[in-house]
């Protein structure tokens, strides 16, 4: 699983999703902006995160376990029953 660079800083969170508030949009593919880094929290449940290009992975995320996202790397996320989570939004402070 990747890692957020050092030298980045949270500067935007989502409000907190369910199974059944979650976004349509993070269900299918999607991207961040250039430099834009993003941390997906689980609070609750399970949240499958699917990483499209590169090379094709999926990962569980769980309260022990959260996700990163690269800037511009396509992918999405899927509820694995009832969860809770949100994302956290990073990038390199001034840019």
């Amino acid at each position: 699983m990747k890692v957020l660079p050092e030298d980045v800083r949270p500067y935007k969170k989502t409000p907190v999703f369910t199974e059944e508030t979650v976004p349509p949009g993070l269900l299918r593919q999607h991207t961040t902006k250039e430099g834009a880094w993003a941390k997906i929290v689980v609070l609750e449940g399970r949240l499958l995160y699917r990483i499209l290009a590169p090379e094709v992975s999926e990962t569980v995320l769980t309260p022990d376990r959260w996700g990163v996202v690269e800037p511009q790397v396509p992918h999405e996320v899927s509820p694995d029953g009832p969860v809770r989570f949100f994302v956290e939004f990073h990038r390199v402070p001034g840019e």
